[in-house]
């Protein structure tokens, strides 16, 4: 198990590197149309009464993405319920990484119980406008839209019972403050998205 982790750790390392392309903090992001596994499209317009939105880039065959898969649903659970919409959305091309297919995303999102959108970056389109790199990606937008947070979920992928710091948690918690995130940014841990270029 720890050779197979640590084989998944190296693996996931390499591949694009970090890049400074896409949005940064205060920007305002663009509104989508993705196709979720429901077979209907979702924007961030639909949610007119948002107080902000967690846009998370994620997938299905990532070891990160399915040891955050847990937490990601408890997080949309909790965070539903005070006005925030999360919103995944799978970036990966299936031509190269066949097991992020539209397909076995409808199966994953109900073999999981997925209780938020779970949408397809068709043609990847929108992961570079937000600079995402790795599988998962965590964008914070306020209720405007302007990106307030980027980077990790948290310090421990391997196991949620050793977090140390949520850091997406006490992003949202400076939001409802009307404070800056601290940290604003934090680096990504996961697999490189999967893309032909």
């Amino acid at each position: 198990m720890t050779i197979l982790f640590l084989f998944s750790f190296l693996w996931a390392l390499q591949g694009q590197p970090t890049t400074t392309t896409g949005y940064q903090i205060g920007d305002t992001a663009t509104d989508f149309s993705l196709k979720g596994v429901d077979g209907k499209k979702v924007s961030m317009a639909d949610y007119k009464d948002a107080k902000g939105f967690i846009v998370v880039f994620t997938c299905n065959h990532c070891p990160y993405a399915v040891m955050y898969e847990d937490r990601i649903n408890d997080l949309a659970k909790m965070y539903t319920k005070k006005g925030y919409v999360l919103l995944a959305i799978n970036p990966n091309d299936p031509e190269v990484q066949p097991k992020d297919s539209y397909e076995l995303m409808i199966e994953r999102a109900k073999e999981k119980g997925f209780v938020f959108p779970y949408l397809f970056d068709e043609g990847q389109k929108i992961y570079p406008q937000y600079g995402a790199t790795k599988t998962p990606h965590v964008f914070l937008l306020d209720s405007k839209r302007v990106i307030k947070y980027i980077g990790a979920i948290d310090d421990n992928a391997q196991d949620a019972g050793a977090v140390t710091e949520k850091y997406l948690e006490n992003a949202i918690a400076s939001l409802e403050k009307g404070v800056k995130p601290n940290p604003e940014t934090t680096k990504a841990i996961g697999c490189s998205i999967k893309t032909k270029k």
